[in-house]
């Protein structure tokens, strides 16, 4: 909500036995089209300019590549998989066939990692999107102010739909991330009557504000939605 733009250097070379660096980089341009890439420097390092978000859904899908490369380099079926990779990326492909490629080395699936109040809207005002369906699975892991989202495939779902349903979740994350805002009511601590009063008036007002989510806690209420319809809610509370 501050910085319209920040500036990340990774360091590419961890992947550099895997992939062919270049083919990655191609890959992480079709991916975060939101993203501004400098040269990509004889060390492996290159920078990315962009919105936070954009640069979380791009972490991702990095991290998924480090994650397969982990405790398997030494088994012939990580080498297998290591040629397999490099090739896949060198090939001319479809966007849809590139990313099947280049996601969790297991096929177990993909993780989206997002803002827990992000997340809560989401499941909240678009369930659709973590809905099993098609063979694919999606489950939530909430720490604190972050949920990973986990998007797994049941053995059922065709090709591509764990990237696809994956896609969609990083989307509407980005999206709302830019829109939402919250606010914090706090119950007085002294009159547990005041906090039923308190309580009872955001139910009342729930009514005219439908695209607020509210999500009572014993202490306080938090109100998450667009900037005016959360002040405008807080205010009449």
């Amino acid at each position: 909500q501050v910085f319209s733009s920040v500036t990340s250097v990774l360091d590419m070379s961890v992947f550099k036995d895997r992939f062919v660096l270049e083919g990655l980089v191609e890959e992480m341009k079709k991916q975060s089209t939101d993203l501004s890439f400098g040269p990509l420097q004889p060390s492996g390092q290159i920078a990315v300019r962009g919105s936070f978000p954009a640069i979380q859904v791009l972490t991702d899908f990095l991290l998924l590549q480090a994650k397969s490369l982990s405790g398997k380099d030494n088994t012939e079926e990580s080498k297998s998989h290591q040629r397999v990779g490099r090739r896949q990326l060198q090939e001319p492909r479809s966007g849809t066939e590139t990313r099947n490629s280049l996601r969790d080395a297991d096929g177990e699936g993909q993780v989206v990692v997002v803002d827990t109040d992000v997340y809560h809207y989401m499941k909240h005002f678009f369930p659709e999107l973590f809905q099993a369906n098609d063979g694919v699975v999606v489950s939530g892991v909430t720490d604190g102010d972050v949920t990973t989202v986990c998007v797994g495939n049941a053995g059922r779902a065709r090709a591509g739909q764990v990237s696809r349903v994956k896609r969609n979740i990083s989307d509407c994350s980005v999206k709302l991330h830019s829109t939402l805002r919250k606010e914090r009511i706090s119950f007085p601590e002294h009159s547990r009557d005041e906090r039923q009063r308190c309580r009872r008036a955001c139910e009342r007002l729930r009514a005219r504000y439908p695209q607020v989510l509210l999500v009572p806690y014993d202490t306080h209420l938090d109100l998450i939605g667009c900037a005016s319809d959360v002040f405008n809610f807080t205010k009449e509370v």
